[in-house]
């Protein structure tokens, strides 16, 4: 009897791969928190009255009267905007200003292209 002691072949892969670069670990958990952030429509909102600001920036008692929110309400939202990494705050006296992440907005924009 004569036994086959070639190694078998190495697999060929039957399509090419969907990606061509991985995203890290870390890299995901932060892009899975900025989308589920987005997942209201009140914060798209936000995001989109603080874009259309010439500094991209507002503070956040402005937000109240143009929302029609109750103050902890519209503090609650951006909080969640905050933790997600689409903004970041700034204390300026006793006024807190928020602003785009421009390289979160940018980051999510080139994960899902």
């Amino acid at each position: 009897m004569v036994m086959n002691t070639s190694p078998n072949p190495p697999p060929t892969l039957c399509c090419p791969p969907l990606l061509q670069s991985t995203i890290s670990p870390e890299a995901l958990e932060q892009l899975a928190a900025a989308l589920r952030a987005l997942g209201e429509p009140t914060h798209l909102q936000i995001l989109r009255l603080i874009a259309a600001q010439p500094q991209q920036a507002v503070y956040a008692c402005a937000l109240v009267e143009t929302l029609g929110l109750s103050q902890p309400t519209v503090s609650h939202h951006l909080k969640v905007l905050y933790e997600g990494g689409l903004l970041r705050r700034e204390r300026r006296g006793t006024w807190i200003y928020y602003h785009l992440v421009p390289d979160q907005l940018a980051a999510l924009r080139h994960a899902l292209t």
